[in-house]
């Protein structure tokens, strides 16, 4: 399942991301990695942006970022 799938209060484990290079170093930056477990904190009202956070961090991503990312829903 992709990220953005995901609801307000799911948590997953990152499974495999989805991106080129210049994303993914970008989202390796943010603690985005593989094995990860998050917590989805918020979504914007048409689900263009959502809230995650990984390891006492929050971070906002697009929708499009959020497709980008493999997920196993817990």
């Amino acid at each position: 399942m992709l990220l953005s799938q995901l609801h307000k209060g799911d948590r997953a484990q990152i499974i495999k991301i989805n991106a080129n290079k210049i994303l993914k170093d970008r989202f390796v930056s943010f603690g985005i990695i593989p094995g990860e477990t998050l917590t989805v904190k918020t979504c914007s009202m048409t689900k263009q942006t959502m809230e995650i956070e990984i390891e006492g961090t929050h971070i906002a991503l697009r929708a499009d970022e959020a497709s980008k990312i493999d997920v196993d829903k817990q």
